[in-house]
């Protein structure tokens, strides 16, 4: 699951990107609102995590810029404007959720968790395809009803590829998913990690598009 950060303070931006990233997360940071209008607008993620207080633009127009080009794209407010007023101001110009600063790590990653399963049960509900079945919430993957043991991005890439069941996935957009912004991504990462992957489900499960990616067929 990708979340695009919009934070100027760069110790808390810092600490979220190592701490969401150790619960399955692929965190990128921007510390300017221009600077994540664009991004979206060229490749959108899953998640924003916007902060208001930001140095070129108040947050609350950053907000409302995001949902010009994008009605449905999760937005949580992330910021010290802690009154209800603040609160209401946000969640009416179209933000999805607002936590207030300082917040419990464990508070945001419930919170992420929310906007994760709400986006995995719009995508395919259920998660199964065959006999492979994905619990989200447990982050659990069993295979003819008996779990199987999974590299966190062996998972996030197996559960991209079921939400996406009968379209094709180009190596390039699973890359953007799989890593952050600065990663050093060997040159076959993600064929390694379909690699591993078929060797845990069934035969022929995940097909090689050539030339393109990889798709999972009804």
């Amino acid at each position: 699951m990708q979340v695009l950060l919009i934070e100027d303070d760069p110790s808390l931006a810092q600490g979220l990107k190592t701490s969401l990233g150790h619960e399955g997360f692929t965190v990128n940071h921007l510390s300017q609102g221009q600077q994540g209008l664009n991004s979206i607008a060229i490749s959108e993620p899953d998640i924003v995590v916007l902060d208001l207080g930001l140095p070129d633009m108040d947050g609350n127009e950053v907000l409302k810029k995001i949902r010009q080009q994008s009605a449905e794209l999760p937005i949580l407010i992330l910021t010290a404007r802690a009154t209800l007023e603040d609160k209401v101001g946000g969640l009416d110009a179209g933000a999805d959720d607002y936590l207030a600063k300082p917040f419990e790590i464990d508070e945001l990653l419930a919170r992420l968790r929310v906007f994760e399963r709400r986006l995995s049960s719009l995508k395919h509900a259920g998660l199964t395809v065959g006999e492979v079945t994905i619990d989200t919430k447990a982050q659990q993957v069993t295979v003819a009803g008996k779990e199987i043991e999974l590299s966190r991005r062996e998972y996030m890439l197996l559960k991209m590829l079921m939400e996406n069941v009968g379209r094709v996935q180009t190596r390039d957009s699973l890359e953007n998913k799989l890593y952050s912004w600065g990663d050093e991504i060997a040159s076959n990462a993600i064929e390694v990690h379909i690699h591993h992957l078929r060797k845990k489900l069934p035969d022929q499960f995940i097909k090689t598009v050539r030339g393109v990616g990889y798709t999972i067929k009804p």
